[in-house]
């Protein structure tokens, strides 16, 4: 698979290790690096406080608990993000439907075409090429990610 246009560096936020570690596979695969894995939600939210990073893809449900109050930091700070669920979509709360769903199980396909589209979503906001700069909050668009196989 080519690589990726330009390196990304991600947060994964996902509370089951085989999955974070296949995710952290992928993207490596696809050219990016990930900067760290957080499991839990009080780790989690730690990194999204003040971790350096491009793009976040992050698990709904951590352990039982939403995720959602990472969202609104990574909204907060301007940085892309990207949902991961088994729910799809039906799994956000309506106050977060307007930003991209990843449907697990996900191909590498799957992630590379979220990727690309929260790129082409957000480039083009501030002309610069840098993803995590040219995203405003609230700005994103719906990126529904799904194989109906799965």
């Amino acid at each position: 698979m080519p690589k990726a246009e330009r390196s990304l560096r991600v947060l994964v936020v996902e509370d089951d290790m085989t999955i974070a570690m296949l995710v952290e596979e992928m993207l490596v695969e696809l050219g990016h690096e990930v900067i760290e894995l957080a499991m839990r939600l009080p780790k989690a939210t730690e990194l999204a406080h003040g971790a350096d990073f491009d793009l976040a893809l992050v698990d709904v449900n951590l352990d039982g608990r939403k995720s959602f109050p990472i969202a609104d930091i990574l909204r907060e700070r301007g940085i892309p993000f990207i949902f991961a669920t088994g729910y799809g979509a039906s799994g956000l709360d309506p106050a977060y439907l307007r930003h991209p769903v990843l449907t697990k199980p996900f191909l590498i396909e799957d992630l590379k075409s979220a990727i690309t589209s929260v790129r082409r979503s957000h480039e083009g906001d501030r002309g610069n090429g840098d993803l995590a700069a040219s995203l405003l909050p609230g700005s994103t668009q719906a990126v529904q990610i799904a194989d109906e196989d799965h």
